[in-house]
């Protein structure tokens, strides 16, 4: 009976058992579309990562990202996580690799020290939505909202879009989702955070109602399209690079913590970066499931 090799780590933390869990399956060119989801499900992550080898000119790997459910073009934690640890295991060395991806070719640069900056893809913004009932279904009130007319709640992105609902710091623990409805009413990807002007900081809570891991941990994509809704509130500086922090995980004890930038020219954000440790945790091998064409 084949099987395939696989590491357990945890990503955006600097110590194991925080951060958010990983599966990353080697040399997984010889599985089927069907097979990489069958195990994904058997991992029951938030995310499984395929490594596989590249096609693009000037791709270091390529990679395919399945969370229990679906296959995703695109996803932040398991970007940064499988480039630490194919750095690890001898694959390249420390330095600038190139991952090919769902949305493309992305530069992450990784340290010998365990830790990688990923670059998003393609920036996007989208229409201002309802702050109402985002806070309803959240169990919130508008006395939680922290929102003003140019800051409204709105979908934004960097190769993974999510919509961003700001709230007041203490309302993030008073957060109980109606998951059953969210998932009835189509919201599928819902950032909710407080943010410091002073300290250029942000606490964030991140839902995916209706997929076996509901409340993500920590989420690189969802970091980096912060970064795009805070140009466009002004938030942050519409010119030039800036630097702010994302928490994540703490209510659900998987504290996690995501290093950013922004950079911006005239009040539009054009590129963002999400940097993080990763942590080993483990590893194995994984009997690979019957192919179902």
């Amino acid at each position: 009976m084949s099987t395939v090799a696989y590491e357990i780590v945890d990503v955006f933390t600097d110590r194991p058992f925080a951060g958010n869990p990983l599966a990353v399956v080697f040399d997984a060119h010889h599985l089927a579309t069907d097979q990489m989801q069958t195990l994904a499900r058997e991992f029951n992550l938030a995310e499984t990562i395929f490594v596989l080898p590249p096609r693009a000119d000037g791709a270091t790997y390529r990679v395919r990202i399945f969370t229990t459910k679906t296959e995703l073009p695109f996803a932040g934690h398991p970007s940064v996580g499988a480039a630490v640890t194919l750095m690890r295991r001898g694959d390249f060395p420390a330095g600038r690799v190139v991952q090919e991806c769902g949305v493309g070719l992305l530069p992450i640069e990784v340290t010998a020290a365990g830790s990688a900056t990923l670059t998003g893809g393609a920036l996007t913004l989208g229409d201002p939505l309802h702050a109402a009932s985002l806070l309803d279904l959240l169990g919130l009130t508008a006395s939680d909202s922290a929102a003003a007319d140019l800051a409204a709640p709105r979908p934004a992105g960097c190769g993974l879009s999510w919509a961003f609902l700001p709230v007041r710091r203490e309302a993030l623990a008073a957060i109980e989702l109606d998951a059953a409805r969210a998932a009835r009413e189509g919201v599928s990807g819902l950032a909710v955070f407080s943010w410091s002007a002073e300290t250029r900081e942000a606490h964030a809570r991140v839902f995916v109602p209706g997929d076996a891991v509901w409340e993500d941990p920590a989420t690189g994509s969802a970091a980096l399209g912060l970064g795009v809704w805070l140009v466009a509130a002004g938030w942050l500086p519409g010119d030039g690079e800036s630097a702010y922090r994302v928490h994540q995980g703490h209510e659900i004890r998987r504290p996690s913590l995501l290093e950013c930038t922004v950079t911006a020219v005239a009040g539009e954000a054009k590129s963002a970066t999400v940097a993080g440790h990763v942590c080993p945790i483990a590893k194995g091998e994984m009997t690979v499931p019957p192919f179902v064409g």
